[in-house]
């Protein structure tokens, strides 16, 4: 596709704007002044244009077959200074990968004379033959005979026990009989003809185990030449299915700002075995970049938002602006945005330096701390800084890791700490059994429904996309709040949450999932928008002390 048909100057004026000193870091950023209005105009056409049809389900979110979709714009300069915007959508859009201002695919798996086509029809050819294979009636019969020759087998060797089994208990009776009825001479007669009855039944029962085993071996040897068949078949499917793919893999090839080229089988060569995430290059931002590189446009900015219904188990607002999937497009990125200069990762700075830690409650076996937002609980990956290590400094003196329970870093608040191995284990087996009470406190960015009630949603670790937890019914774990509104003022709501379970970012998903009160936390830069703070604080802590089985009720108001 052309880059005219693609480069669009903005409509808006953007006179006085600057540029960025820097390209955006795409997993973790505010949208740039010139990225927010691109994506307004973008947003703007979506709103209005007649090109394609798509349910994206705005009009009526509880349709079930509305799809919402990420889309993206990249603000770029031509050779000639003239500042445009690209526009993509993430995978396919309406069963097609072009439509007119939306740059193109990096590879079109959907083009009608591309090789994915041709070779698809070869592995559904063989889905096909696999298809047929599995129904061939000598297949069905043969393995009908060999369960019907189980069978048989199963019932005659079995009535054949039993028959032995009441022979040995009568020539059993006859041998007590015989001790008072008949003489030495006759007993041992008698002896011997049941000595040679019990062991005619020990070699009829032997010979017939033995005769059933080899027709059953007979008849699973004539259903193994059916069922090397589907094997092969199989067999077969499988290589074409791996080769294609593999074809697939080498056909994303992905240019970066320094002219390389590198191929999804080479940017992800470090897994074993290699197979990219499903979707690998489909995202709205590896096309952008691609198709500017490509271009000779150089990238100034980049913002990727959401359009359309929430999905059941991501959490996804309609318009918010969201930052690149890590599992997918992370390692993609990383090789894309090489010789680019990009803003340094905000998460990789301290944002505890020079905040200090209060203490709220102490006695010689426990404290309460209060926890500044943008602080770590525990130590990170990347920054060591946090609530552990510095009371471990506070206390050398203190017995095991201290810290009992964990807040997200961007909220503030209660935490409990323990100066000794045993108060520690003490405690945690209080969360454990959820005797611990916690009460937090939060504003949540607009006004909601009700004024009082139990969220039940089961979460689990969004592997494609961590941190961010989602809401899965076949595999997550349950998590319970109960809420309680306390204010609601200037659109925003006010309200009490009181956690059952202690899930990982459990609040936060259950105030802005669709299923919970569908209204994110105010400052929730994962599941809402970003503001100057989390607007979350563990405010209360109810528990019985373990050493004084004093009740402890320790309160913090939030300053919000």
């Amino acid at each position: 596709m052309n880059s005219k048909n693609c480069f669009l100057p903005f409509l808006s004026s953007i006179d006085g704007i600057p540029l960025p000193e820097k390209f955006t870091f795409p997993f973790y950023y505010e949208p740039h002044p010139l990225a927010l209005i691109a994506a307004q105009e973008l947003q703007n056409h979506l709103e209005k244009q007649k090109d394609f049809k798509h349910n994206f389900g705005i009009e009526n979110s509880e349709d079930k077959n509305a799809l919402g979709k990420m889309f993206g714009v990249l603000v770029v300069r031509k050779s000639d200074g003239e500042l445009g915007y690209l526009s993509a959508f993430s995978g396919k859009l309406a069963d097609s990968n072009h439509w007119p201002g939306f740059v193109p695919p990096v590879f079109d798996i959907l083009e009608k004379d591309g090789f994915y086509k041709t070779e698809e029809q070869e592995v559904n050819e063989l889905n096909r033959e696999l298809e047929d294979a599995l129904k061939n009636p000598t297949l069905l019969g043969k393995r009908e005979k060999v369960k019907e020759v189980e069978h048989q087998a199963s019932q005659e060797i079995a009535a054949t026990k039993n028959y032995n089994s009441e022979n040995k208990k009568l020539r059993k009776q006859r041998r007590l009989e015989a001790k008072t009825q008949l003489s030495e001479e006759e007993i041992n007669s008698l002896n011997k003809d049941l000595d040679k009855q019990s062991s005619q039944e020990h070699f009829f029962l032997k010979d017939l185990t033995k005769r059933w085993k080899n027709e059953i071996e007979s008849a699973k040897s004539e259903l193994a030449v059916e069922e090397n068949k589907i094997v092969a078949l199989k067999l077969k499917r499988g290589k074409r299915s791996a080769e294609l793919q593999k074809k697939i893999f080498r056909a994303y090839s992905f240019l970066n700002y320094n002219g390389e080229t590198k191929s999804l089988l080479d940017i992800f060569a470090f897994l074993d075995p290699l197979f990219p995430p499903s979707g690998s290059g489909e995202c709205a931002a590896p096309k952008l970049l691609h198709f500017a590189y490509k271009n000779k446009l150089e990238p100034i900015a980049l913002a990727e938002f959401w359009w359309g219904k929430t999905p059941s188990s991501e959490i996804r607002q309609h318009k918010n602006y969201y930052p690149a999937c890590k599992s997918k497009c992370e390692p993609i990125l990383g090789h894309m945005l090489k010789g680019l200069e990009v803003e340094v990762n905000p998460l990789l700075s301290n944002p505890s330096y020079g905040k200090e830690i209060d203490i709220v409650f102490e006695d010689e076996y426990l404290l309460v701390v209060n926890k500044p937002n943008e602080f770590l609980s525990v130590p990170g990956i990347h920054l060591t800084d946090s609530v552990q290590t510095r009371m471990l400094e506070k206390y050398p003196d203190a017995t095991g890791p201290m810290i009992v329970h964990r807040l997200d870093m961007s909220t503030s608040g209660l935490i409990l700490l323990a100066k000794t191995k045993e108060v520690h284990k003490t405690l945690q087996s209080l969360f454990i059994k959820r005797s611990m009470r916690k009460t937090y406190v939060a504003l949540l960015d607009g006004i909601i429904d009700g004024d009082e009630g139990i969220i039940d949603l089961p979460l689990r670790l969004d592997i494609d996309d961590r941190p961010r937890q989602m809401v899965c019914y076949e595999h997550g774990k349950t998590s319970r709040t109960k809420w309680k509104v306390l204010e609601r003022k200037n659109g925003k709501t006010k309200v009490h949450f009181f956690p059952i379970t202690g899930r990982t970012h459990q609040l936060r998903v259950h105030a802005a999932h669709k299923d919970g009160l569908n209204t994110p936390i105010l400052g929730d830069d994962l599941y809402g928008k970003k503001s100057d703070r989390l607007y979350l604080h563990a405010e209360q802590l109810e528990f019985l002390h373990p050493i004084t089985q004093e009740r402890i009720a320790i309160e913090l108001p939030a300053k919000f």
